[in-house]
């Protein structure tokens, strides 16, 4: 079980990446359990990203031995990643009759709920995690979060680079600049446009970053509108330093996963606007359809805590190697278009400057990385030859269990269109403006 360490920093990380906006490479969180015997077939695959064989494997364990905690709650995170709640709950539930005090277990049954608007369900689970501010967070919800109200919306940008900037309304008030951020949560505003909002924190925590101290403030929105799009009721924060001055991020705010992922979201990098719709299986249909006109085939798509992942490769002299990769839209991630981690851009003879040294932070924690120049990266049908990335050794290959060789980030998907569709978890990346 992970140790009580990891899982305090796996709390920062959700509490920070709304504060920084800056493109992070790979979440740190804690692993789980050692694989119990009988397992190791499930696991191997499960490492790979062969979710749904892993899932059958955990599947024939579990028939054998139907005590194995970790089959069940490896079983349970199979689910959660597609967003496939009924499998995620009864696996997840089972971990947890097993091992009443297993967090990681905890943790990903209450991330289950959460996703499903279930928020009274996730308090418990949170709070067996050790996510107090969660807990205390979620319990003070009444009524239906996130309360959708309009059917489409196009928001175009006020500016693309260093991080795209765009309209949006808080509480019926006039429109602020907000960025967005797939590496971020939920919606969050700097502490002067939330004490003008007349915001008022139901939790807070102290966390830190980049080496100083923050408060962390969570709170309930009335009303958040994306031009003809308006969300009711919705989880907010903001950050504030010890005096309660801001910490800093482009615009008045920043928006997070949990907003695209109740919507039907076009990223049009292309066309440099952000297309919202009402998350509706007709929505949907006119997504694949369109992208079968323009000959583009979907991919999957898995979600572990806020961050995207699909299929993608990168290759170098060497070879190339294909598998999970993260999916990241906006933030303040500079020019690399991809973030190459552990020894990969090594094993496959990727061109790297290791003389040239880049001083940043992952996740508020200081990290070196350095140039590289990938043969290829590839998503689907949308690729880039030796695009300026850069390679960070020391990152983990499997911060979830499954291996991530590479991020990609803002500068690779400005030649394309990116639709992510939460209810099929599939990804469609088009070349040029979104139809």
């Amino acid at each position: 079980m992970a140790d009580d360490r990891r899982w305090g920093r796996r709390s920062l990380l959700r509490s920070t990446a709304a504060l920084a906006g800056a493109a992070a490479t790979a979440p740190l969180l804690g692993g789980t359990a050692s694989a119990l015997a009988g397992s190791g077939d499930a696991d191997a695959l499960f490492k790979a990203g062969e979710f749904e064989r892993a899932g059958r494997a955990y599947e024939e364990v579990l028939r054998k031995d139907p005590g194995n905690l970790h089959a069940a709650r490896r079983r349970g995170q199979v689910g959660l990643l597609g967003n496939h709640f009924r499998d995620a709950e009864k696996y997840l539930e089972t971990a947890v009759r097993l091992a009443p005090d297993d967090k990681d277990a905890h943790y990903l049954l209450g991330d289950c709920y959460m996703r499903q608007d279930e928020f009274a369900r996730s308090v418990p689970h949170w709070r067996a995690a050790g996510e107090e501010a969660y807990a205390k967070w979620f319990a003070a919800f009444r009524g239906e979060p996130y309360q959708v109200r309009g059917d489409i919306a196009r928001l175009p940008w006020q500016q693309t680079d260093p991080a795209p900037l765009l309209h949006a309304s808080v509480n019926g008030g006039s429109p602020r600049l907000f960025t967005f951020y797939t590496g971020a949560t939920n919606v969050s505003l700097t502490a002067s446009a939330a004490k003008e909002a007349g915001l008022s924190p139901v939790a807070s925590q102290q966390v830190d970053v980049e080496g100083g101290k923050v408060w962390a403030h969570y709170g309930i929105l009335d009303s958040f509108a994306l031009g003809d799009i308006e969300l009711r009721n919705i989880p907010v924060g903001w950050s504030a330093t010890e005096s309660g001055k801001d910490v800093g991020t482009a615009g008045e705010g920043m928006i997070g996963t949990w907003v695209f992922a109740h919507l039907l979201t076009t990223f049009d990098y292309a066309g440099r606007q952000l297309i919202l719709r009402r998350r509706t299986p007709e929505a949907a249909r006119q997504a694949r359809a369109t992208a079968t006109r323009a000959g583009v085939e979907p991919l999957p798509m898995w979600l572990a805590d806020q961050y995207v992942h699909s299929r993608g490769s990168v290759a170098g002299q060497d070879g190339s190697r294909e598998g999970v990769v993260g999916v990241n839209f906006g933030g303040s991630g500079g020019e690399s278009a991809a973030v190459v981690f552990g020894e990969t851009a090594e094993r496959l003879g990727i061109r790297s400057d290791y003389d040239r040294p880049i001083g940043t932070f992952a996740h508020s924690h200081p990290a070196v990385t350095y140039p590289c120049y990938p043969k290829e990266i590839r998503l689907g049908d949308a690729s880039a030859e030796e695009i300026y990335c850069e390679t960070h050794p020391q990152a983990t290959l499997a911060p979830y269990g499954f291996d991530v060789r590479a991020a990609f980030f803002h500068s690779f998907h400005k030649p394309y269109n990116v639709t992510l569709d939460f209810t099929g978890m599939r990804l469609y990346v088009a070349r040029g403006k979104a139809v």
